[in-house]
């Protein structure tokens, strides 16, 4: 019989704790072995297993944070497939572009406004003890503006710009704080299974939402279809809500820790510009911005790039983002446990080397059928890439400063929704509407992630087989 594996056994209360900022500079080098604060929850005995879990980590608390990713999957198809063709043909008309103009700047805005508030709200959510708080807050918000979206009549730009970026802003604003809890509910060694689950469960949410709507939009109920998403939003929460941990005790009032949330945003700013320790930090979120960038690009551009340059109708489109879904539920979990074994580093490299083939594919496609397989190679990567580095992001960052270095992990991602479909829409004005032309051009945000990130020496396997680990 073969021996227990390493991460079956449970830990001494000493090696329960997470790396501070003097010991993290040693650590980076060597594959991690310290897990996050996850032995305080006891075990949970239900009928949900997750295989290959310790049985010290919490089952129903991994669960919920899951399902929270399954719930504002819901919120992602609203303005991917129905919301976004209907602010811009019915309320603004987009006859002479004027609907893909606003529509950009509802996008630019809210990316604007979130890299700006994600990390002073990070801050608040350490130190103020509300971080649980925040996250019901944000949620509630979002579904409340896409409850509002049935009040908005052709002509009515503004007011339905208003919502939008409130819905978009509270969105993306909630993932701060849900993204700050993977390093607290699950070993060091389990992060990357972890985080995969996330984002698979959160696949089969935008599936499901698609299921949800199609009926209502076939009928041009779209209003119902709203009310129909935001209450899934809602209701798959809940568990989040009720299950995730219990906050710690407030360091100092919610007035005294924005204010001071403001200073500690800069002051962890020049942390990772210049603080040693946090070198490896720096230079993955280097190599994330570009990279994330180009991903960011190819999910923007892909149904008009669909529609344009390949004749797809609104139906296909659907059929499309479908197949993207499912592909990237794939990516996600198949490459979940590879993330913990060969490192989230070598599995983002990887990824990069596939996006590079997408775009290449992509130029080079000309028929639909076929851009339906570079579709399903587009899903794969987007699964993986998001897992792996929302994973190597939480290897780097000190204990008890999670929201505050994930407000900025959200801030680099935000930003980098700018300098790609800039750089996709100059080549294709300068070449007389090329989109394919356009699309291979993003494959320079690749390979600049790329190399950057080979010169972080962390992001090494964190999950041993047995017999290494007894070597």
């Amino acid at each position: 019989m073969s021996p227990r594996p390493l991460w079956c056994r449970r830990r001494s209360p000493s090696a329960a704790q997470g790396p501070d900022l003097k010991t993290l500079h040693a650590n980076t080098r060597t594959a991690g072995s310290q897990p996050g604060r996850w032995d305080a929850f006891p075990p949970f005995n239900g009928r949900l297993y997750f295989s290959g879990l310790p049985r010290t980590m919490n089952r129903k608390v991994i669960a919920s944070w899951c399902l929270y990713d399954f719930a504002n999957s819901f919120y992602v198809v609203l303005p991917a497939v129905i919301w976004q063709t209907y602010y811009q043909r019915v309320i603004v008309g987009n006859e002479q572009g004027q609907g893909d103009f606003w529509w950009g700047r509802i996008i630019s805005v809210s990316m604007l406004l979130v890299a700006l508030s994600s990390p002073v709200m990070g801050a608040i959510a350490d130190y103020a003890g509300v971080r649980k708080r925040l996250l019901i807050a944000y949620t509630l918000t979002s579904v409340g503006a896409v409850c509002l979206f049935t009040t908005v009549q052709p002509g009515m730009v503004l007011w339905g710009f208003a919502i939008t970026v409130i819905s978009y802003v509270a969105f993306e604003g909630g993932l701060v704080f849900y993204n700050a809890y993977l390093p607290e509910i699950a070993p060091r060694d389990h992060q990357g299974r972890v985080s995969g689950w996330g984002f698979a469960t959160g696949y089969v949410g935008s599936l499901l939402a698609l299921l949800l709507a199609y009926p209502f939009v076939q009928q041009q109920m779209l209003g119902s279809a709203y009310l129909a998403i935001a209450a899934a939003f809602l209701l798959f929460s809940l568990p989040a809500f009720l299950y995730l941990p219990a906050e710690a005790s407030a360091k100092r009032g919610v007035i005294s820790a924005g204010v001071s949330g403001v200073r500690e945003s800069w002051r962890t700013l020049q942390e990772i510009l210049f603080e040693p320790p946090l070198r490896e930090m720096r230079w993955f979120l280097l190599a994330y911005i570009f990279f994330e960038d180009g991903v960011n690009t190819v999910i923007y551009f892909a149904a008009g790039f669909a529609s344009k340059t390949l004749g797809f109708t609104d139906t296909q489109n659907i059929l499309l983002f479908l197949v993207v879904q499912i592909s990237a539920l794939a990516g996600a979990y198949l490459w979940a446990r590879p993330t913990d074994r060969l490192g989230p580093k070598r599995v983002v490299l990887l990824m990069l080397v596939q996006w590079s083939a997408v775009v290449t594919a992509a130029y080079f496609v000309q028929t639909q059928r076929q851009f339906f397989v570079v579709a399903v190679l587009a899903g794969t990567g987007l699964g993986a890439v998001q897992a792996a580095a929302r994973a190597f992001m939480s290897t780097l960052i000190p204990k008890g400063r999670e929201a505050d270095f994930f407000g900025f992990y959200s801030l680099v991602g935000k930003a980098s929704a700018i300098m790609g479909p800039i750089l996709f829409g100059e080549v294709s004005r300068a070449t007389g509407g090329n989109q394919r032309l356009a699309i291979l051009s993003v494959m320079a945000l690749f390979v600049l992630g790329a190399v950057i990130l080979s010169r972080v020496r962390a992001g090494g396997p964190t999950h041993l087989p047995a017999r290494e680990a007894h070597a």
